[in-house]
């Protein structure tokens, strides 16, 4: 009789074992508590946003049994995601996959902690892309769907491969009816945020744009077909300080070409905050370049 269903399915069960100390129960909602990650063994929880319903009152269940209150650091909602803190130490850590080993077909668990015990349930990963932005304007580092079944309970769990390694987190939330895993990258930038900041800070500049097809010689001069035609410039904002007009043509901010709105959010990061960076602008058929300084995303 062959032995490798029964060896998948201990491979499977091995899995789970390994990666349950690092799940916990968030209880942060009067109906059915969701699941978080343990971040690192000095008590930092990741979870998901939308299963926090209130700011204090907050308490998390260990695999030993033993519960502790937890201060919630801050929230992206953007992302789905929220940090907490306990005073547990001393917690058992994951072992995190490379992204860049996923493919799409790799078998994958979905697991949560809603109640006392691990529940898992298993699927394949069933897309991979690039870089995406959520409806709610937050960059995530890769696009990762998979076919497993969210169960209640189960947002703010791990994705978790063949291995018993942590892939990334897991959310009903970002988009309706899709299984999304908010990878590994993503986490470790959003929760340095909010360990510094207890937000996510992105810059702004104030204003509105649309892609636009720029002058054919423009075109060649600069190695990129559109540019973001400005439709809207906000009183006092920094777009109308730096010298922006409506009618302006965005190419260039900083060393990064402006060829659809996409482009203009993932170069207004956090660090650009009061930074002044050139931007380069089609006005009236010729190129000229301002300067601009960034400020905190209201």
């Amino acid at each position: 009789m062959s032995k490798v269903l029964p060896d998948l399915s201990d491979a499977l069960a091995d899995a789970v074992a390994s990666a349950a100390g690092g799940l916990v129960r968030v209880e942060g909602r009067d109906r059915l508590p969701a699941t978080g990650i343990v971040w690192d063994a000095e008590g930092l929880i990741v979870t998901s946003h939308h299963v926090l319903e209130r700011d204090e009152n907050i308490n998390v269940g260990f695999q030993d049994g033993e519960s502790a209150e937890a201060e919630l650091l801050g929230r992206d909602p953007s992302t789905d995601l929220a940090l907490l803190r306990t005073s547990r130490r001393g917690l058992d850590t994951p072992t995190w996959a490379e992204p860049e080993g996923l493919r799409v077909g790799h078998l994958a668990l979905a697991l949560g902690r809603p109640g006392a015990n691990v529940r898992a349930t298993m699927g394949i990963i069933s897309a991979l892309g690039k870089a995406w932005r959520t409806s709610a304007g937050g960059p995530v580092d890769r696009y990762l769907q998979t076919d497993t079944v969210m169960y209640p309970g189960f947002s703010g769990g791990p994705l978790v491969d063949a291995q018993g390694r942590f892939v990334g987190l897991n959310t009903s939330a970002l988009l309706r009816g899709v299984s999304i895993t908010v990878p590994a990258p993503t986490l470790d930038r959003v929760i340095r945020d909010l360990q510094k900041h207890g937000s996510v800070r992105r810059a702004y500049l104030g204003v509105g744009a649309q892609p636009t097809k720029l002058p054919d010689a423009v075109a060649k001069e600069l190695g990129q077909e559109t540019g973001l035609l400005l439709v809207s410039v906000e009183t006092g904002s920094a777009a109308e300080e730096g010298g922006l007009f409506l009618g302006d043509t965005l190419v260039t901010l900083g060393e990064s070409h402006l060829r659809h709105m996409d482009d203009l959010f993932n170069a207004l990061d956090g660090d650009r905050i009061g930074i002044p960076i050139t931007v380069r602008v089609l006005r009236g058929g010729e190129l000229i370049e301002l300067t601009v300084s960034p400020v905190s995303h209201p």
